[in-house]
């Protein structure tokens, strides 16, 4: 069983900087020690990440993303605050870590974030079906939203 790494961190603990609401968006913690490592990966970004990201940027689908977001002890690919939406693209390397990425992902929903997965070459091959799968995941966030 799996248990989330932040049960129990007060407000303000060494690397960690818990805060609570700012507007709509809750701030999940993080380790301060991965935003130099996610400014590179920004600056060195996948061609399927930028083709994504080129679709996605400046609230293209009505909700502000971020790339390369640190949470917790890992460094999503794509995040939006607002939804607690993950969009994560696997390539090669993930072929062979599957059971991390399922540690990853039951950590992450641990937290109440949603975690939606697409292949690089989903990414390259078939990026409208993407976007429109993505669509359907916000659709359903916000039907279940309207539900609470």
């Amino acid at each position: 069983m799996l248990s989330s790494p932040f049960e129990g961190v007060p407000i303000v603990i060494g690397k960690w900087d818990v805060k609570s609401y700012i507007m709509k968006n809750k701030i999940i913690p993080y380790n301060h020690e991965l935003k130099h490592l996610a400014r590179q990966l920004r600056q060195n970004s996948t061609l399927a990440e930028i083709l994504l990201w080129k679709n996605i940027k400046g609230k293209a689908l009505g909700y502000e993303f971020h790339r390369q977001v640190p949470i917790g002890e890992f460094i999503v690919d794509f995040y939006c605050h607002e939804l607690k939406l993950v969009i994560e693209i696997d390539g090669y390397t993930h072929d062979y870590n599957f059971i991390n990425d399922l540690n990853r992902q039951k950590i992450l929903e641990s937290l109440g974030i949603m975690l939606i997965r697409f292949t690089d070459d989903d990414i390259k091959k078939f990026l409208n079906d993407v976007l429109r799968s993505i669509e359907i995941v916000i659709l359903e966030i916000e039907k279940n939203k309207e539900l609470l």
